[in-house]
Formats: C-alpha cells, structure tokens, sequence
C-alpha cells in the first residue's frame, strides 16, 4: 500500500514538474525568439515544448502524456489568447505522445522504434486531417490551397515529431539510468 502511494506520489510530481516546463519552454522559446521558423512554410515553428511531453507518456504512462498537452494548451492560450493555435499545437503533441504508447504496449523488441515511427506517423495524418478543417474553416483558405500545404505541413510535423520522441527517449533513458527504472512505463 505503501510503495503504491509512493509510485502515485513520484507520477503526480512528475507530470506537474514535466508540466511546468512545458510551459516555461513555451514562455521562454515564444519571447526569446528561439522558435525556428520552418524554411517552406514560416508560420510553422520549431520547438522544445513537446519533449517534455513525450518525456511524460515514456516515464509516467498516457495519462501524464494526455495532461502536458492539455497544460501546453491552456499555457499557449493563456500567453497568446489564440485558441485555434492552442488547440492546433495540444493536438499535434497529443497525437504523437498516443502513437509512442501504442507503440510501446506492443511486445516486441523494435517496440522502441516502432513507438517512434507510430508517434510520428499518428501526428503527420492527425495534424494533416486536422489542417484540411481549420485551415478552410477559421482562415479562411480555399480547400485545394489547404491541400496544396499538406506536404509541407508533413514534412515539418515528420522533423517536429521525430525530434520531440527522440529527445524524449534520450532524456529518459538517461533518466533511468541515474535514477532506475521502477517508475519508468518503457521498461
């Protein structure tokens, strides 16, 4: 009874703390200008906000990975009162963080790459279906222009999403390797 309070305790503090610098990378890259713009389509950016998140899903399961994006959302809402761009970015964080635990509960050992692969994949179709609706409906961009973008937009959220798993993988591996792997959902 014990020990599962402690495991509950370590999962708490470590999805607020992972939270919390979700947030503070979101804050700090957004006004220090470290957002890179994507060369091909520039109103796309670059960012470190989804590696803690990823880091949250491999050391503390889906529901710490389900409540960064959430908490990536409302920081993002909060900072720039754009809720389409908020909701645009938990979706895409979100989608790749469920395909890395899909990916995980498979009993292989390729299950590591596989989670890599599903979690990029899971995030390049979620974000194109999710661009074909917003693009059109809030900006107002005619469909086959929206559809015109989607290679583009793959090509960014494939760099994205394959930089915030990987990542997020380094950093929980040496995580375990410090710390141990009893809390950890990889091993």
């Amino acid at each position: 009874m014990v020990k599962m309070a402690g495991r509950l305790t370590r999962r708490l503090t470590g999805t607020a703390i992972l939270a919390a610098l979700v947030v503070v990378f979101d804050y700090g890259l957004k006004f220090s200008g470290l957002k890179i713009p994507f060369p091909w389509l520039p109103i796309l950016k670059f960012d470190f906000t989804g590696i803690p998140i990823a880091l949250a899903v491999l050391l503390y399961g889906m529901s710490a990975g389900a409540t960064t994006s959430v908490i990536a959302c409302l920081a993002i809402l909060a900072r720039s009162g754009d809720l389409v761009g908020a909701i645009m970015k938990a979706i895409a964080e979100f989608s790749t963080v469920l395909g890395i635990a899909l990916g995980l509960r498979l009993l292989s050992r390729w299950r590591k790459a596989v989670s890599v692969i599903i979690g990029v994949a899971l995030r390049v179709a979620t974000m194109g279906t999710a661009n074909l609706i917003v693009l059109p409906a809030y900006y107002g961009m005619p469909y086959n222009a929206a559809v015109g973008l989607l290679p583009m937009i793959g090509i960014f959220n494939i760099i994205q999403g394959a930089m915030t798993v990987l990542l997020g993988y380094l950093l929980c591996e040496a995580y375990i390797r410090r710390v141990g792997a009893e809390s950890s959902v990889m091993t």
